[in-house]
């Protein structure tokens, strides 16, 4: 059954036949409108399904405007295969918009079919987005599905037919694709496809044949195959490491027990962890698990999980703990346990109640949300499933949802950058194998789209005022004049509205919430070359901005932080579009006097630094762009004495980065441009030590990325410049100091850097306004909801 929620009152029955359902058959209402006149095959089209941005629309882009397979193209695509011309239903798509007319959430939509039937294949994730399907019974082919256009595109063949191999994204952006086999010929070979040319290499073979084994990229870059069969069902208990930068394999320690049918996941501490399986083809069912060290290269038991299992899935939680759910008990009963292995303490735990259903060789993906999709699988018999599960791991809490269009077996799921999820291939009831597929759409996506605000710009200020409301102030957009444009924006009402207008033009300037609820907007830039001394005050009770004293030399792209004593410190930035103008001088705001003192002086001049405010007090400056070049060097301002000092260095020189202060004292900086380009990396300042921890590595290397700290205590960062033929970015990704891991946060419908970005108080959401876009500025506004 296909239920389209929020277009219909009720579920839309699609009979099935054969396995598939019968697209003439299929009946449409619309939630709260009346039917309107028939189209082909008695198929009903929505009476009033407004586009999601209006079609009066003039002037520069909207970041939030609808791209590719959206909600709006999906049920276009329903109905005209039901058989309904574009005719029917093309005066009903287009009447005015309005923003609380949303189109609602769909649970299953489809999309094409691949070009070829497929089980028992591979579906990666590249880095561009598109996901790579590979391989399946009897097929050397693979292709790509492009999410913006939602079409499948070739991408050549690999050298060997595989099916039941594994398939790794590599930190390089090529993915390696291991093993596998096709009837009864196992391959104990490995190769290459490399994204920028579409094409596929041989590599480093395995020491043995090898298929239904485990593939897990660590945090070293390697990638370890472990386990599997070797072509005459007989499971294997050795391990290789992968090495991209040689093209060859190694040996490392081998499994304390042979295993094939089991899972490996790699856990925040850098460890891999191994449950269940089974000893050989019709071998006994494990219950056993272990754990590998990259450090040490070897294995260690770990509790036994509660029930045996193989066929399982083992899912990392974003809260570092895993979710095992399923899987055969025996030959040929599944279960609906599931259990929760926390690393800290190495036990097992429930979670919660049962599955809905008994269900084994199933698909698990993590959604942005958090919680965990299951879709197929078998129950150990036929018919295989066509029943789909969610689980809430705040909650702790299985829940049924809309199933599938048809059953599969042997299918692929892969979490998209729009938070749909891409189900493809499989085997169905009654049949060998599909090429059919269908996305998922979640009860919560991560992005959607806000209005838009009344004027383009980016370069602008983005301040939370003491109502909850949003002001945004100033920007540029065309990036050589400024504007004096202000507006405000409610979460309350989803709209913007004008207030009053700035005394002076300006963009790249700051802008400080004080105590007193004013805003103090402080220098900046007019022009290109003009920069600006003077300083202003919005008042939100009257909507009116008052001069207030001007800083002692004009000053752009500097930072302001909030100090304790309600002062606001302004420190380095640039005075002239020369080199030689850039300070290194900071000075000290008193709103009770709404005057500039000067005070203590940085080490050295800086630019497109950033300043955070640490528990003590004090101020902690990281990077920047110097005369001398970039540095890696980071000081302290010490309130008490107004004066700095120099604290631990960043590994490497950076400037353009991001940095937000965690809930535990200590500092997030990540991203920026180093010696070789825009950078991924990430390191942690502790306040407590005056050092810096390098962490795991962004998924993007980003320059001038945008960041907001989130409820959880987790940390968004998203857009930004990729460096070199990479451009700009769409995509975003969040932080989790828990786990010491990034996670996918989405994709924004274009990419963006120079926006503004806010936590809001009520909700928790965020809101992203403005922007530079690869087509100029932007006027749209999005908002991202975040994972409990």
């Amino acid at each position: 059954m296909l239920e389209l929620h929020g277009l219909a009152r009720r579920p839309l029955a699609l009979p099935r036949t054969g396995g598939y359902p019968r697209p003439h058959v299929l009946m449409c209402s619309v939630l709260g409108g009346a039917m309107v006149r028939p189209c082909r095959a008695g198929v009903k089209a929505p009476d009033a399904v407004p586009p999601r941005i209006p079609p009066s629309h003039k002037g520069p882009p909207l970041m939030f405007e609808p791209v590719g397979f959206g909600r709006k193209a999906a049920l276009l695509m329903t109905l005209v295969f039901a058989g309904c011309s574009h005719e029917d239903f093309a005066d009903a798509l287009n009447e005015p918009w309005t923003q609380d007319e949303e189109l609602a959430s769909v649970s299953w939509v489809g999309t094409p079919s691949m070009s070829t039937q497929r089980l028992d294949h591979t579906a990666t994730v590249l880095p561009n987005g598109r996901v790579l399907v590979a391989g399946g019974q009897s097929s050397t082919s693979a292709e790509q599905y492009d999410v913006a256009t939602a079409r499948w595109l070739s991408a050549g063949s690999m050298n060997v037919i595989r099916r039941r191999h594994t398939a790794t994204l590599l930190p390089n952006g090529k993915v390696l694709v291991v093993g596998g086999d096709v009837a009864a010929a196992t391959t104990g070979t490995a190769e290459l496809y490399d994204v920028a040319t579409g094409t596929w290499s041989s590599t480093g073979s395995l020491d043995s044949l090898r298929s239904g084994h485990t593939a897990t990229l660590l945090l070293n870059g390697k990638v370890m195959v472990m386990g599997g069969e070797d072509g005459t069902g007989t499971a294997l208990r050795t391990a290789r490491l992968y090495d991209a930068n040689t093209g060859t394999w190694s040996a490392t320690h081998s499994m304390t027990a042979p295993r094939m049918g089991h899972a490996a996941t790699l856990l925040p501490n850098g460890k891999v962890l191994v449950s269940g399986g089974r000893s050989s083809s019709w071998g006994t069912v494990l219950r056993t698990a272990e754990l590998y060290d990259p450090a040490t290269g070897t294995w260690s038991s770990t509790a036994s999980m509660s029930s045996p299992r193989t066929g399982h899935a083992s899912t990392a939680l974003l809260n570092g703990k895993v979710l095992v759910s399923g899987g055969l008990v025996d030959d040929i009963t599944a279960t609906r346990s599931a259990e929760l292995y926390t690393v800290e303490t190495g036990v097992w735990g429930s979670a919660g109640g049962l599955m809905p259903v008994e269900r084994a060789h199933h698909t698990a993906t993590v959604l942005h949300s958090g919680e965990v999709f299951i879709a197929g699988g078998s129950d150990g018999s036929e018919p295989y499933l066509q029943s789909a599960a969610l689980y809430d791991p705040v909650n702790a809490l299985w829940t049924s949802t809309v199933s599938m269009g048809t059953s599969r077996l042997g299918h692929t799921a892969a979490l998209l950058g729009t938070g749909d999820v891409l189900v493809a291939g499989g085997s169905p009831d009654g049949v060998l194998r599909t090429a059919s597929a269908e996305r998922y759409v979640p009860p919560t996506l991560p992005w959607r789209a806000a209005n838009a605000m009344l004027s383009a710009r980016y370069h602008h200020s983005l301040t939370v005022l003491s109502s909850g409301e949003v002001l945004a102030a100033g920007g540029t957009a065309n990036g050589s004049t400024a504007s004096t444009g202000a507006e405000r924006y409610s979460e309350a009402t989803g709209h913007w509205l004008q207030t009053g207008t700035l005394l002076t033009a300006r963009y790249l300037h700051t802008a400080t919430l004080l105590p007193n609820g004013k805003v103090l907007a402080a220098g900046g830039q007019s022009t290109s070359s003009s920069y600006l001394p003077s300083a202003e005050l919005y008042d939100a009770a009257t909507g009116t901005w008052t001069s207030t004293g001007a800083l002692a030399a004009p000053r752009a792209r500097h930072t302001a932080t909030l100090l304790p004593n309600g002062k606001v410190l302004v420190a380095g930035g640039r005075m002239s579009s020369s080199f030689s103008g850039m300070l290194a001088t900071a000075e000290l705001y008193d709103a009770a006097t709404g005057t500039w003192t000067a005070t203590g002086v940085m080490s050295r001049r800086r630019q497109y630094h950033t300043a955070t405010s640490l528990p003590s007090g004090k101020v902690l400056v990281v990077g920047g762009n110097t005369q001398d070049g970039d540095t890696s060097s980071a000081e302290l301002y010490d309130v008490s004495t107004g004066q700095w000092t120099l604290t631990g260095s960043l590994s490497g020189p950076r400037y353009g980065h991001m940095a937000v202060a965690l809930p535990s004292g200590k500092v997030l900086v990540a991203g920026g441009w180093g010696a070789r380009g825009a950078l991924a990396t990430a390191e942690l300042y502790d306040p407590a030590t005056g050092t810096w921890t390098s962490l795991t590595s962004m998924q993007h290397s980003r320059y001038g990325p945008m960041s907001a700290l989130l409820p959880s205590g987790r940390v968004l960062v998203l857009g930004g410049d990729g460096g070199g033929t990479v451009g700009l970015l769409a995509s975003a990704e969040v932080y989790d100091p828990a786990s010491g891991q990034w996670h996918s946060a989405g994709t924004l419908p274009t990419a963006l850097t120079s926006a503004g970005v806010v936590t809001l108080v009520g909700s928790g959401r965020v809101l992203v306004s403005g922007g530079l876009g690869p087509s100029g500025s932007l006027s749209s506004a999005g908002l991202y909801s975040p994972a409990p």
